[in-house]
This record gives structure tokens, sequence and C-alpha cells, in this order.
């Protein structure tokens, strides 16, 4: 069969290497793809932001399956658009997707649905959300309502902190955000867990920790994602129950009641307080880079689990995993998350020679004249699977060494808290 992937991200890339093994895909295209996917698959340049453009190509080239990776497009209804002209979509559609495109729709919901979640407050204007912020204990954490890459997030320490982030978000540097949130700051360790849906199913699909912060530590601006590990060190059965009993449940109840249910990828972003989960946040997708750590660890046909979403039939079949830990590191542009500079050429990558649980996963990337060029903040993502954490990075850390891309960066910790 023939299969279309929408982004051009690590996360697409992933996705397009897992499918590519299956032996009923014959086909793949990426809308519009990189450097890494144009070796796999046929990479398509066309203006997504017209939906019938893509309809169009889908049933001219016959493409049976459509997988849609960025939270942009299932926010902005695309799946529902497809599903009109009978196009198999694997993603949530418009109304499930406000779990990731409102951050108060999603609050409002675990307010009614009683889901553990930091206290919160909801702003319309600048001068409201100042006001409150002077009577704050600090730290507070103030977040964009809008789409925002994974970067409208602020965690504050202070006044001026906050004065900061309040100007920024109003100011439209995440974009058009009409609302801002201000939570109460959670005190304990983050934890990435995802689940894949039917519409009447769901099951489990790995855990992961993703790590933020542009600097080592844990320091620094908020990324798109630095690097991840999986699984993660928190999970245990008796949390994992808590999870979906007390967050994944009610929240698909609060979806039934609004009229809609959920297909596709679920990342539950969340606090874990003396083996107790607290919602941080829903993405509506699989996480990046969490999707470059988790499916180098899936034994099973991805092609196969995507269908039976679509299908409603999830519960017919078992998604096998390796034990291996996994653990992926971001290079990105010099500058990034702020200015950085674009098409700067990486001579040595076609020198790297990858063992079999070794893996290269573009991002931000373009081919010309046979040449690989940066295209973005997130460039390139080595994920490596290893009997430990330890050896999985000693191993990437190699291959960056052999890279020796002076115009990227990237940071030697990732997994600081399962190597010792």
């Amino acid at each position: 069969m023939k299969v279309g992937i929408i982004g051009s991200g690590g996360r697409e890339h992933a996705i397009c290497y897992n499918l590519k093994k299956s032996k009923k895909v014959s086909k793949i295209f990426c809308f519009p793809g990189n450097a890494g996917t144009s070796e796999i698959a046929e990479n398509i340049d066309i203006n997504l932001e017209k939906f019938e453009n893509l309809r169009e190509f889908i049933l001219e080239n016959k493409i049976e399956l459509i997988i849609i990776g960025p939270e942009k497009f299932l926010v902005e209804g695309l799946v529902d658009y497809l599903e009109k002209f009978n196009i198999k979509v694997f993603g949530p559609n418009k109304k499930a997707a406000q779990l990731e495109g409102s951050k108060i729709f999603t609050k409002q919901l675990c307010e009614k649905f009683n889901i553990p979640t930091a206290k919160f407050g909801v702003f319309e204007n600048i001068n409201s959300a100042k006001e409150f912020i002077k009577s704050s204990n600090f730290p507070i954490v103030i977040k964009a309502d809008n789409l925002a890459s994974g970067k409208g997030v602020y965690i504050c320490n202070n006044y001026n902190e906050g004065i900061t982030a309040i100007d920024e978000i109003f100011n439209g540097k995440f974009g058009d955000a009409k609302n801002l949130l201000i939570e109460e700051f959670l005190n304990g360790e983050e934890m990435s867990f995802f689940t894949v849906h039917d519409g009447n199913n769901f099951k489990c699909f790995g855990t992961a920790q993703d790590h933020k912060r542009v600097l080592e530590g844990d320091k620094g601006k908020n990324t798109g994602g630095m690097g991840a590990y999986s699984p993660s060190r928190l999970i245990n059965k008796d949390l994992e129950k808590k999870i979906i009993d007390k967050i994944i449940k009610p929240t698909l109840s609060g979806l039934a009641e609004i009229g809609t249910s959920y297909k596709g990828f679920l990342y539950t972003g969340l606090m874990i307080i003396d083996n107790e989960p607290y919602l941080i946040e829903y993405n509506v997708r699989m996480g990046d880079p969490e999707c470059q750590t988790i499916l180098p660890r899936l034994l099973s046909d991805l092609n196969e689990i995507f269908i039976s979403c679509c299908e409603e039939n999830l519960d017919e079949i078992e998604i096998e995993w390796s034990n291996e830990k996994s653990l992926c590191i971001v290079i990105c542009s010099k500058g990034y998350p702020d200015r950085f500079e674009k098409n700067v050429e990486i001579s040595n990558i076609n020198k790297i020679k990858l063992n079999k649980n070794e893996f290269l996963f573009h991002a931000g990337t373009s081919k010309k004249s046979k040449k690989i060029f940066s295209t973005g903040g997130r460039v390139l993502n080595f994920t490596t699977l290893s009997k430990s954490f330890s050896l999985a990075r000693e191993t990437i850390i190699k291959n960056i060494i052999k890279l020796n891309w002076n115009g990227g960066f990237y940071r030697k910790d990732i997994g600081h808290k399962v190597v010792k």
C-alpha cells in the first residue's frame, strides 16, 4: 500500500523509517519531508495550507493512508477535511485536538472531571496578569494558550521574570495568544507517557524523559527538545494504573461528553510527585524527540498499528517492545532557540557509519546537489539502543564527534538522571 506522512521533522523521519520496514508498505510520500526522508521516500513540496492541494495529490496517487505528524494541521482540522473524501487518516479530529490547541480547554476539562493538575488562572490581558503575579508565590509557570511548538512555557522564579513572560506572550512571540495561563509550580520529576487510540480502545505506547532546556544541567531557555531517553526511570505498574485511571480515562470521558472520541497518538506530559501523576499538558501527536527515542524500541509493525486505529480494531493486535534502553541526542544549529544561521553544509554526514542499533534521524535538513544543509533549529537526532543508557550515550557522542559539524551544538548530559 501507499502511505503519506505530513511533516518535516525528526519525528516524521522516524515514522517513515519504521513504516519502510513493513512488508505491506510499497511506497511512502513525505509532505514535505527532509534530507533523511528523501533517501527512503518521495518528498513532495506542496502548499499544505491549502488542504485541497493535498487531497488532489492523495487521490491522484492512490495513497491509502495519511499520517499527520505536526499538531498545527490537527488543530486546523485536516483529519476532518480528508475524512470527508473517505481518505484514511491517522490522527485526532479538530474537536479532540483542542487538548493541545487550547491549554484552557484542557484545564477546564481537568476541573470538571477531577483530573489532577496544577492550580491555575486564566488571564485575557497584560494588566490583569501582571496584577495577579504581584501577590504570587514564586516560582510560577506562565503559558501561552495557543500552539507554540513546545516553547511557550516559562518557569518564572521572580516577579521580573514573570513580567518578561507576560509581555512576550501578549506581544506575539508565539503567535496570536489571546489568553495566558498562570499555574502553580509543581516540584517533581517530569515524564512523557504515550498512548495510541482507535476511537474506542487504547493501548500504552511507551514512556520517555524529554530534556527541554537548552543548556546542560537543565538550565537556560525552553526548546522543542534537546534529547530524550526511554523508558522513563519513574514508570512502574502502580503509577501506570494511576495515570490511566485518573488522567487518560477521565479525559476520554470528557471528549465523549462534547460528542467526539480520540484517534491517534496521545502524549500525556506529567509531573510525578511521590509516585502520584499530575497532568502538565497534552500533545495530540507523538512527541519530538520522544518519537525518535521510542520507535527504535518497537518490534511490531507500525503500519499495522496505524491501520488498526483507523479501522477501530486496535484491541485485536499486540504491541511488542524491545527490552533495551534507548537514548537520543539532538544536534541543533548554533544560536537555537534564538537566532541561528540556515543553509549551513553538514559536510561529514556521509562518513557516519551506523551499526544495527544506531539511528540517525534528520529534522531541519535539506538536500541540494547531493550535499546536506541545515534548515532549522533542531537539525539531526542520533539514537542508540543498548543494554544501558550509559553505553547508548557514549556511542552517540562518538558518532557526533565523527560528524564534527562546526555549525551545531548538543547537550552531552542527556539522560543524566539515569547515567551514573
